[in-house]
């Protein structure tokens, strides 16, 4: 109760305060905001926001940040509601209008996804964003030629992006030009070569065209980029099915259902296989799990009748073919199969009625179908047996494709991040990493010439707390309306590092510019501008629904997938880092974290030499050998990438240990 009434006494404190405390609060609720959104903790992100909000109303960027929030909890009407607000305070607001977009897509209005995205291009159309959204939005509204122009304009701006070359050989699929189609997935697959999408398109194309083994290669190549993702097994195990490999295609549906229990489609083929090879037991075991996901499925009443039928489970078997009429009325075959089981009940006036009832639609659809159309009406032995695509639709299923789920590999291929100029308390960790730490005396004397206790150079996150971060900032801030001259640089430099460790990172990159202004010649000053440029990338990229990842597997839903994987263009902080060791070609740091971005850019062997660069400099830099190793694992040299692992290891990176265990037996 005591520490209750404290943190009581703290919070009233807080919220009655001057004007100038009001700013303070606002950029605090706005950090931690943020930072929740940062860890995915949409929930409390929004219990943020809604306290920011009540104390200014016009913070339209408030609002656009609890849009995102709504978004990611599948709050689409809430969503585009905040963004609208935030249009309304904002009338440019580019991003806003790409966003609200994007969630009136999601939510099926096409139209007015439509508007917005012409109004987003309209205000930044040198923004490659709006147009691969909105070429998402026009392929999903059917409007394929106009999509590929939207792809064809981001791709102008954007060649590394494989989604856009996948998405655009989609279009020209619908539009039956199967020779484009192909061109573009294989542009895909030089684009990104570890990008399983691509090689299920392509795989896809060959299989409809019954090129079965060049099919099996692609899925083949699938898998072996992610074992995680369903939809490869799946097609595979169509092409096993079409080839007469049972045992082969059942193999991978089961590895499909291990991965998404509920995928009725998997459970529905693999039935269908296991009645055709005389493993019936088990096929009703499949058709029960499709009925329990997908309990308004036609055709799993009327196969499980089948096979009921096959069990001597007569009276079961009538049952399902009732639930097949109810939910087809016009079912024809259905009713000769429960007017064929009725007879064998002896319930002749039933099965003479269900008789007529089939004669009768039968003749309806004679009326207006061709003989051998209206046939599967007549022939009671007809099984819906042929295997149905991941594209099918089967009503009161949703079959999205899951996301990639990444095991110990992926959650251990994260590059350690960049090193800069920072603020923290020093601690253990910090005299742990002393003795592989980087000697610069250059670094040291600028250190020293600033005269401040919490300033070092650090790849670790501030270990300060935020609400002192804030703190440390406001009175940055008012310091430098004071300071003029030439030494006004070192003030705006530590006020730039306040910004950056509170996540304001346009007001960081323009506060380090004005201290680059008054002192060009600083190699540390431009070190810093890179890394707060390429924090600032990645914390957009952790909460930028913009670039999509377009699916249709799941033919009901139609839905816009936001799991992206996409290269962010790094290029004016490569820029800075450029400068950097031009005025300092002997600081391994700038190499190292340089190396990260050109890690990030896709340029593998540059970054390969930076490391390298970095490890000549300071034969004990652990965490150059520790990314260096994963770059050359990712380049499939996993011998020499897991000893420098071990190498990183064996320096004090105990993140090291983790990755060697998964990669070691390789």
């Amino acid at each position: 109760m005591r520490r209750f009434f404290h943190i009581f006494i703290a919070l009233i404190a807080l919220l009655s305060t001057t004007e100038v405390k009001a700013q303070y609060n606002r950029e605090y609720f706005f950090w931690v905001g943020r930072q929740q959104m940062m860890e995915n903790e949409f929930t409390e992100a929004i219990r943020t926001l809604n306290v920011l909000l009540r104390f200014d109303q016009d913070a339209y960027e408030g609002y656009f940040l609890r849009g995102i929030a709504k978004y990611n909890l599948d709050d689409l009407i809430g969503a585009d509601a905040d963004f609208t607000i935030a249009i309304n305070k904002n009338p440019v607001f580019t991003t806003a209008y790409t966003y609200r977009a994007i969630t009136r897509s999601r939510l099926g209005n096409y139209d007015d996804a439509l508007k917005d995205f012409r109004e987003a291009i309209d205000l930044r159309p040198d923004l490659p964003n709006p147009y691969f959204s909105r070429g998402v939005t026009r392929l999903l509204n059917q409007q394929f030629k106009d999509a590929i122009a939207d792809f064809d304009n981001f791709i102008r701006y954007e060649k590394k992006v494989a989604d856009a070359y996948i998405n655009r050989g989609v279009c020209y699929l619908y539009l039956k030009d199967t020779v484009r189609a192909y061109e573009n997935y294989e542009t895909a697959i030089r684009t990104n070569r570890e990008n399983p999408s691509s090689y299920n398109r392509r795989g896809a194309l060959y299989f409809e065209q019954k090129r079965y083994a060049e099919a099996e290669a692609d899925f083949n190549k699938a898998i072996e980029c992610d074992s995680t993702m369903p939809l490869s097994y799946f097609n595979r195990a169509l092409v096993y099915n079409e080839t007469s490999r049972p045992q082969l295609s059942l193999k991978d549906l089961d590895r499909v259902i291990e991965l998404d229990s509920t995928s009725s489609i998997s459970y529905f083929n693999r039935a269908i296989i296991r009645s055709n090879i005389g493993d019936l037991n088990r096929a009703l075991e499949d058709y029960n799990k499709v009925a329990q996901y997908s309990p308004n499925n036609v055709l799993v009443y009327y196969n499980r009748a089948i096979l009921r039928t096959q069990l001597g489970d007569i009276k079961q078997a009538v049952e399902d073919y009732t639930r097949a009429i109810e939910l087809y009325p016009d079912f024809a075959n259905a009713y000769l199969g429960r007017s064929h089981l009725r007879h064998l009940l002896k319930d002749n006036s039933g099965a003479k009625k269900d008789r007529q009832t089939a004669e009768r639609k039968i003749a309806e659809y004679r009326s207006r179908l061709s003989d051998s159309t209206y046939s599967i009406y007549a022939d009671t032995t007809q099984k819906f047996n042929r295997l149905l695509s991941f594209e099918s639709k089967i009503a009161g299923s949703s079959f999205e494709r899951i996301k990639s789920r990444g095991g110990d590999k992926g959650d251990n291929m994260t590059l350690l991040p960049l090193y800069r100029f920072t603020m923290r308390n020093r601690d253990s960790i910090d005299i742990e990493q002393s003795t592989r730490r980087f000697h610069s005396q250059r670094a040291e004397d600028f250190i020293a010439n600033l005269d401040n206790p919490l300033l070092q150079i650090s790849r670790l996150e501030s270990n300060i707390a935020p609400d002192s971060l804030v703190e440390i900032n406001h009175n940055y801030r008012e310091a430098v309306k004071s300071i003029e001259g030439e030494s006004a640089w070192k003030t705006l430099f530590e006020l730039a590092i306040s910004e950056s460790l509170i996540k304001q990172y346009t007001n960081a990159v323009n506060t380090y510019s004005q201290a680059i202004a008054l002192n060009p010649s600083n190699p540390f000053l431009y070190l810093n501008r890179a890394a707060t440029q390429a924090e600032m990338i990645d914390f957009i990229s952790s909460i930028d629904n913009g670039y999509q990842r377009m699916s249709i597997e799941s033919d009901p839903a139609r839905r816009l997938h936001n799991s992206h994987t996409r290269t962010y263009d790094y290029s004016e902080a490569i820029s800075d880092l450029n400068k950097a060791i031009k005025l300092h070609p002997g600081f391994a740091y700038a190499y190292y974290n340089r190396a990260n971005l050109y890690a990030l850019s896709g340029m593998l062997p540059e970054a390969a030499d930076d490391y390298t660069k970095a490890i000549e400099l300071n034969p004990h830099f652990a965490e150059a050998y520790y990314n260096r190793g994963l770059l050359q694992i990712y380049m499939k040299d996993t011998r020499k990438g897991c000893l420098d692992i071990s190498k990183a290891g064996e320096l004090g990176i105990t993140e090291a240990y983790q990755v060697l265990k998964s990669y070691s037996n390789q």
